[in-house]
């Protein structure tokens, strides 16, 4: 089941690259659960705290895609090692402000500093994947699916070490691993430079408009809004429910559990190559993701909770994973850190919607309205998917019929350079490589006439 997974890790750099990104990465599951504990330990309000995390969200919404813009322009380490820098210090400033219980607009001006330049670590590192790996579907699988598995264990290791360090030490102690980790990390990441993507040269036209305007985008970024919205509302509730049950210390474990069963299931799909199509799979695992949620209305103690989210995840990982291989397929390679950035960013933007109409439904009603609120996202999400299938079915057929015409025309070109008796067998490539060209560009041409 492994071997998949090694021969991607034995491409040159690719071990490196993947390894800092996972550090890079751990900020995204202890920001928000971290500034959750702090603000709710320290000015008393689940409200408030929804709130400010959800300001990084919606930060991060609108920085995120600008800077990933910035980043297929002008590169990978140069555009996001400022942006590390003001987004460490930001999140410091958050913790002073905190610490000082300042008026809640620091709070907010801080947190959305943090968030329109902390970027978004999982689009850089699939944008390196697929520089490295070309054009192998089965090894770019292979690699989305091992990205995904580290991020669910970054999401399995980020709130159990938030909830221990908010708990066991201090309010603010959560969100100072974050601050190591991007600085580490990220700095770490940016500095191979071996495997960085190149950008385009300085004299070639760039592309106008957002990659939103691709068709099929737009559908799949508001399926992952609603995804996201689940997660925000998951995370705001458990942390609350627990804290009624008295043992708020468990919040982080039974989240933890959430993520590893989405571990479990990444691993397990990525070793595995589908025939089936993609917008198939895709559509199965969110429908599965929104019905199993509804369960954790019903719980009433955290084991049964805890349980619960361990089944529900595995419907997790499948459904990143390719939503994200979609997003490779909807865009053009030069412009696809912006179009993974975008899923990600519709992701945090159901975060913070979750996150924030979570804590003020808890605060007035308790942790079961938080769960109700997660239960409203899942059938958002499900009635999204469903939207969307008809635009990703026809997107499919497309890519099929364009990939079938690529084959016969690399066919022809064999069949005639074979009946030509007088041409050597380099004429035979030539030719087939010739009619490879010319089919790639009417596609091309194509595509950007539909742009315009």
């Amino acid at each position: 089941m492994l071997q998949p997974y090694r021969d991607v890790l034995a491409r040159p750099g690719a071990l490196a690259f993947s390894g800092t990104a996972v550090v890079a990465r751990l900020p995204m599951s202890m920001v928000g659960i971290g500034i959750v504990l702090m603000v709710s330990a320290l000015y008393g309000s689940y409200g408030l705290a929804g709130r400010v995390s959800a300001a990084v969200v919606i930060a991060q919404a609108g920085g995120a895609p600008l800077l990933a813009r910035l980043v297929d322009r002008h590169g990978q380490a140069r555009v996001m090692r400022p942006a590390i820098i003001v987004s460490a210090t930001s999140l410091v400033a958050l913790v002073v402000a905190a610490s000082l219980r300042a008026p809640t607009v620091w709070l907010y001006v801080t947190a959305l500093l943090v968030g329109a330049t902390i970027g978004s670590f999982g689009s850089l590192v699939r944008a390196r994947w697929n520089h490295s790996l070309g054009d192998d579907p089965r090894r770019v699988h292979t690699a989305y699916s091992l990205e995904s598995v580290l991020d669910e264990l970054v999401f399995v290791i980020g709130p159990v070490a938030a909830t221990v360090l908010a708990t066991s030490v201090s309010p603010t102690a959560a969100l100072i691993v974050p601050v190591v980790a991007m600085v580490v990390g990220g700095l770490a990441f940016l500095s191979l430079r071996d495997t960085e993507p190149p950008v385009a040269p300085a004299h070639e036209p760039r592309p106008r408009g957002s990659v939103l305007r691709r068709p099929g985008m737009v559908v799949i970024v508001l399926v992952f809004v609603a995804i996201g919205s689940i997660f925000g509302a998951t995370d705001v509730a458990t942390v609350a429910f627990a804290d009624e049950s008295g043992r708020k210390e468990l919040a982080g474990v039974i989240l933890a559990v959430f993520a590893l069963g989405s571990l479990i299931s990444g691993l397990l799909y990525g070793a595995r190559h589908w025939v089936s199509p993609l917008h198939r799979r895709f559509a199965i695992g969110v429908v599965a993701l929104a019905i199993g949620v509804c369960v954790f209305f019903l719980a009433q103690t955290l084991w049964v909770l805890a349980a619960a989210m361990f089944v529900v995840g595995f419907s997790i990982a499948p459904s990143i994973i390719n939503g994200n291989a979609l997003v490779a397929e909807l865009v053009p390679p030069g412009r696809l850190t912006e179009g993974l950035t975008w899923v990600g960013t519709g992701l945090s933007i159901g975060v913070s919607v979750g996150a924030s109409v979570a804590g003020s439904r808890i605060d007035a009603a308790g942790s079961h309205a938080g769960f109700l609120v997660v239960v409203v996202s899942g059938a958002a999400a499900l009635v999204a998917t469903l939207a969307a299938l008809p635009s990703l079915r026809r997107h499919t057929a497309r890519r099929a019929d364009r990939a079938a015409a690529l084959a016969d025309a690399a066919q022809a070109a064999d069949r005639d350079a074979r009946a030509s008796e007088d041409e050597p067998p380099s004429a035979t490539a030539g030719a087939t490589v010739a009619a490879c060209e010319l089919a790639r560009d009417r596609t091309a041409e194509h595509r950007d006439e539909h742009d315009h």
